[in-house]
């Protein structure tokens, strides 16, 4: 799916504060992180397999943590993790796990 600065997301659940890890805020673009955290509260998982996908929905109904994979423009992967109980949201890349 193609998404830009014109799709209108809606929230399916809070995400709480936001943070990040100092290597993602070297990597990626503030318009690369506002989309994924776009997504990821919307439940567009984004780059996940559908068993993934199965589990983020579940989690959304039974207040589990929530893990979305993206892609910046340029292709390089990021993680977005949503804790348990809502209070913080990660951005992350893969090598920083």
């Amino acid at each position: 799916m193609g998404y830009d600065e014109s799709t209108i997301f809606l929230a399916k659940f809070r995400i709480g504060r936001i943070v990040s890890t100092p290597h993602a805020l070297e990597c990626l673009t503030p318009e690369d992180i506002l989309m994924g955290i776009q997504r990821h509260q919307a439940g567009e998982w984004g780059d996940e397999a559908a068993e993934d996908r199965k589990a983020n929905d579940l989690a959304l109904l039974e207040g589990t943590r929530i893990f979305s994979a993206y892609r910046t423009t340029n292709g390089r992967k990021f993680w977005i993790i949503t804790e348990a109980d809502r209070s913080r949201t990660t951005i992350l890349m893969p090598e920083d796990y």
